[in-house]
């Protein structure tokens, strides 16, 4: 169950309260009586992984990988022998 810091209103009385997710906001001190609001605090979150996102700063540098120089080879398609026909004429 989470716990929720309070803070008074009226005497700052600070205190903490575990409460399920159900359970109605405590809204009086139990010092005063005084009204009471909640405190929002920053959560720290660590994420733990080889990495989230392609940006991310990484420990080691990437690994090289040897290239080989590329070969170009022409292909010429095969000469259509020309068709040589004659004109009839009659």
């Amino acid at each position: 169950m989470p716990t929720y810091e309070y803070l008074c209103n009226k005497c700052e009385h600070a205190f903490e309260v575990v409460q399920s997710f159900r359970d109605a906001a405590i809204e009086d001190c139990p010092k005063c009586n005084g009204k009471v609001r909640k405190v929002f605090n920053n959560v720290g979150v660590v994420f733990k992984g080889s990495g989230f996102y392609k940006t991310d700063s990484r420990s080691t540098a990437p690994a090289k990988t040897e290239s080989k120089p590329e070969v170009k080879t022409e292909i010429k398609p095969a000469s259509k022998p020309e068709n040589k026909s004659k004109n009839k004429t009659d």
